[in-house]
C-alpha cells in the first residue's frame, strides 16, 4: 500500500502555564485513496492534532512523515511548499476572497506554486469546477454565489494542485443538511473515481459513519 500519511509517536503539551499534554502517543497511517474521518467530543484534540498533521504547527514530539518523507520541524520554507503542493485544506469557513471571482479564488494556489503557466492553470482550474459541477459559476463574484455553493468552491480550490491529501476541519460544520451531504457526496466520489486521500475532522456521526474509516479521539488519544 502507498502511505500518504503517517503519525509515530506524537506528542504534543500546551505550557499556559502549568504544562497539560493535549495529545498523547498518537500513531496510525493512511493509506493512498482512503477517505478517513477524525471524530471525538469538543475538545478531545482533533483540531490540535490536524494542525499538527498539517504542518502548521510544529511544536511537538514524535515524527510525522507525509508521502513517505518525514517533515522537519524548523523548515518553515519547505513545510510552507510541502502545504501548498501536498495538501489542500477545507475548512469550516470557505475563507474566499470576495475581491476576486469563483475562477480567481481557485486559481490562487495553483498561482502561488508557481508550477505551471497562468493559462494552465486557469484550464486546471476550470476541470475542478467541471468536477464539481459548478463550472457555471466561474464568473461570478465569490460573494455572489451560496454558502453551499462557496463550500465547493473551497473543495476546488484545494483541488488545484493535485494535492497527496485532502485534510478538512469540520467542512460541513456550517451547513445544512443537504448541502452536508452534497459535500459528503463530492469528498466520496473524489476518493472512490479519483483515488483522492481524504482526512475530515467532524463531530456529524452521520458523516463519520459513511467514510471508510473513523479514528475516535478522546483526552488527547486515539482510542479506536
Amino acid at each position: 500500500m502507498n502511505t500518504i500519511l503517517e503519525a509515530k509517536n506524537i506528542n504534543k503539551f500546551f505550557h499556559d502555564p502549568e504544562t497539560i499534554q493535549v495529545l498523547e502517543n498518537i500513531n496510525f497511517s493512511i493509506n493512498k485513496g482512503e477517505f478517513v474521518s477524525l471524530t471525538g467530543k469538543s475538545g478531545c484534540g482533533k483540531s490540535t492534532l490536524l494542525y499538527v498533521l498539517s504542518t502548521m504547527d510544529t511544536d511537538y514530539e514524535g515524527s510525522l512523515f507525509i508521502d513517505g518523507i518525514e517533515m522537519p520541524k524548523k523548515n518553515e520554507a519547505f513545510l510552507a511548499k510541502i502545504r501548498n503542493e501536498k495538501i489542500g485544506f477545507v475548512f469550516q469557513f470557505h475563507y474566499l476572497l470576495n475581491e476576486f471571482n469563483v475562477l480567481k479564488n481557485v486559481m490562487l494556489p495553483g498561482l502561488k506554486l508557481n508550477k505551471y503557466s497562468a493559462d494552465e492553470v486557469e484550464h486546471r482550474a476550470m476541470e475542478k469546477l467541471k468536477i464539481l459541477g459548478i463550472e457555471h459559476l466561474a464568473l461570478k463574484q465569490a460573494n455572489h454565489v451560496s454558502g453551499g455553493e462557496k463550500q465547493r468552491v473551497a473543495i476546488a480550490r484545494a483541488l488545484i494542485n493535485d494535492p497527496h491529501i485532502i485534510m478538512g476541519d469540520e467542512p460541513t460544520g456550517n451547513l445544512d443538511k443537504k448541502n452536508s451531504d452534497l459535500v459528503f457526496d463530492i469528498f466520496n466520489q473524489l476518493s472512490d473515481e479519483f483515488n483522492q486521500t481524504l482526512l475530515i475532522v467532524t463531530h456529524d456521526p452521520s458523516f463519520a459513519e459513511r467514510t471508510h474509516r473513523i479514528i475516535k479521539m478522546e483526552d488527547g488519544k486515539i482510542i479506536s
